[in-house]
């Protein structure tokens, strides 16, 4: 009877393990918490009061656990102001859950593999971005645009997991 309930009881307490296993599974690399180290881009993002539309788009498209790992990412950054800049609706319609994929298109149109810092950027330069298109890096004058223009880079700032620059505008892909 012994051996019996002893064997039970392990057994209960694998199940309970095997839980506590998978609910931990179910958190990405974004549930991880470390206020020691250098914050990665999201939560770059997520601290500055300039990037509140950005960081709820992330979340729309659940991409903060792909933004947490480990990289390296460029993140151009839109701030609100450049939200504010697209025709009136827009951002209310991608972030409607029938929108999502539309929205993570746009949102990986901002993103590059690696890191680039601004002091590297050379004119005309194309940089792969993580939905699959190109965009065209345009430096005169010291002063770095993208896609001729359409954003600027207005400051960047470094993370445990790549760079960001902080752009004056949303880039849109091509269709």
């Amino acid at each position: 009877m012994i051996c019996m309930g002893l064997f039970m009881s392990c057994g209960n307490q694998q199940k309970q393990a095997g839980e506590s296993q998978t609910e931990t599974e179910t958190v990405g690399q974004s549930g991880v918490q470390d206020d020691q180290s250098q914050k990665n881009v999201v939560q770059v993002a997520i601290g500055s009061k300039d990037h509140s539309t950005l960081v709820t788009a992330i979340k729309a498209a659940e991409l903060v656990d792909a933004l947490s790992n480990a990289g390296p990412f460029t993140v151009f950054a839109p701030t609100n102001a450049a939200f504010d800049k697209l025709p009136a609706g827009t951002v209310d319609n991608l972030l409607k859950p029938e929108s999502k994929d539309d929205l993570a298109n746009i949102l990986q149109y901002h993103v590059s593999v690696g890191v680039f810092k601004s002091e590297s950027f050379t004119d005309g330069q194309t940089i792969g971005q993580v939905n699959g298109n190109d965009i065209t890096v345009n430096v005169k004058d010291g002063k770095v645009s993208i896609n001729g223009g359409a954003a600027n880079i207005v400051a960047s700032v470094p993370a445990s997991n790549g760079i960001i620059h902080v752009i004056d505008g949303v880039l849109l892909p091509p269709k």
